[in-house]
């Protein structure tokens, strides 16, 4: 399964590394990721929040941050707003979340009007690896947007597409918009977004893939359900990108493939002028560095303009 995202992180051996604020590092877990990443040479951390507390988790950790970059900030609300004030200054180039809950840090980026928020919406994908499909995909969105509506899932749906051109080049990755069904039903919501999403995409309105749906996961990932179906479709079975209806859907469907299928999962938010990696406590150092990695390209290719 790694050597599937082993190249990923080949890329990034070539690339210098990347200033990240790792806001509120209150916890031995974050500081232990930060270094990871930094021993890596994907990161240059800079620690944002209560200092005596960061030095304490560093402590605990046994890891020595004499060389590093602290700022000190007074709780994890405080945090957030001076993270996202340095990215707003180009002083870092990518954020990692502490020990704070998901909503204060992406609430601080949401409040950052004219810092980092651009006219897109802001989501979240996971980059996946398993055995039993033949390449990398991305599931999105699992972790940000509860319901979203038709504009919302256009901007989800570009946002993913942008990430996998920058890990994997120029082909026109293929979007698979998920539903229970493959066909349009005017009573299942899911199934007209997908419709409507498709016709988008014909008219340019989403950009650099080919799209189809509703496609039923089966028909997405598997040439041979669609045969089985009669669909004929240039995304099934083929699928670079899985666009879910909601977020509970999303998220059973990234965890049963982890936890139950032995996947591999680096998590990223999409979106604003910075890329942000969400850390949790029950990520391994593997996909810690895998998501620190998607971080690092993302924000060199908005340095260099490959991405808006």
């Amino acid at each position: 399964m790694s050597r599937q995202t082993d190249a990923i992180l080949d890329l990034c051996k070539a690339l210098p590394p990347v200033r990240m604020a790792i806001v509120h590092p209150a916890k031995p877990s974050v500081i232990e990721a930060a270094s990871e990443a930094m021993r890596d040479g994907l990161i240059v951390p800079v620690l944002v929040g209560p200092a005596e507390k960061t030095i304490a988790a560093a402590r605990e950790a046994e890891i020595d941050v004499s060389g590093w970059e602290i700022v000190d900030a007074e709780h994890s609300h405080a945090a957030a707003a001076v993270a996202v004030g340095l990215a707003a200054a180009r002083k870092v180039e990518a954020i990692m979340k502490g020990a704070l809950h998901t909503d204060e840090l992406l609430g601080a980026i949401l409040r950052s009007e004219g810092g980092l928020r651009t006219e897109r919406r802001i989501s979240h994908a996971y980059l996946m690896s398993i055995d039993s499909y033949p390449k990398p995909f991305i599931i999105t969105d699992a972790a940000v947007n509860i319901l979203p509506d038709l504009s919302v899932k256009a901007d989800i749906v570009q946002n993913a597409v942008d990430l996998w051109r920058v890990v994997f080049g120029d082909r026109l990755p293929k979007v698979a918009i998920l539903a229970a069904v493959e066909t349009v039903n005017p009573k299942m919501q899911a199934t007209l977004d997908a419709a409507a999403l498709c016709k988008m995409a014909d008219r340019g309105q989403i950009a650099h893939c080919v799209i189809d749906g509703p496609l039923a996961f089966d028909n997405a990932i598997s040439a041979a359900a669609a045969r089985e179906k009669g669909i004929l479709s240039p995304v099934s079975g083929e699928a670079d990108i899985l666009v879910v209806p909601d977020i509970e859907a999303g998220n059973m469907l990234a965890k049963q493939l982890t936890f139950l299928g032995g996947a591999e999962a680096a998590g990223i938010v999409l979106g604003a002028r910075v890329p942000v990696v969400l850390t949790s406590r029950a990520d391994g150092e593997r996909t810690r560095l895998l998501s620190c990695a998607l971080a690092m390209l993302m924000a060199r290719a908005r340095r260099t303009g490959a991405v808006p």
